[in-house]
Order: structure tokens, then sequence, then C-alpha cells
């Protein structure tokens, strides 16, 4: 895929869970915070690359001790083999 298909993608999916491996065959997983015509910033999960839910997790308001927690990694868009949405899980 071009450069400029993974741009428009990635700048569709601000702020939604993804997993990316690039051209080296390393995995990436994290929620989309920022992309610019050549990079695309993750904010990395936790161990376990799973995002956090419950108290703290996504939709709250009051972040808990997870505030800060994560990485955030760039990603040359040119280095992207392939982008996977990841389903976000919700505990109610």
């Amino acid at each position: 895929m071009s450069v400029s298909h993974y741009y428009e993608l990635c700048q569709k999916s601000i702020k939604k869970s993804v997993v990316i491996r690039d051209v080296h065959g390393k995995v990436y997983e994290g929620v989309i915070e920022k992309v610019d015509y050549e990079k695309v910033y993750l904010r990395q999960h936790e161990a376990g690359g799973v995002p956090p839910a419950g108290p703290g997790g996504p939709g709250m308001f009051l972040w808990g001790p997870a505030f800060g927690a994560g990485a955030l990694v760039g990603i040359g868009l040119g280095s992207i083999a392939s982008l996977a949405f990841r389903p976000y899980p919700y505990y109610w």
C-alpha cells in the first residue's frame, strides 16, 4: 500500500486501537494519537497489549493511575506492512 493510503487511513482512525506490523516484522499495538505526513504516533498499551477497561478506562473523564502509561511511538508511514483494527473491549 502507498504512504498516502496509510496516511488517510490513520488520519481517519485517530483514537482507535490498532495493531501495526512494519516491513521488518516488528509488531506495535496501541491507540493512534497523531498522524503527520511521515509518521503515525501510537500510545502503546500496557504490558499484555490490552487497552485499559473498567474504571479509568475509555470514556472516563478522570483517569486513574494509568494516566500517562504507555510510550508514544512514532512509526514511519513508509515502513507499515499491515494495519489492523482491534475491537475495543468494554466491561460494564
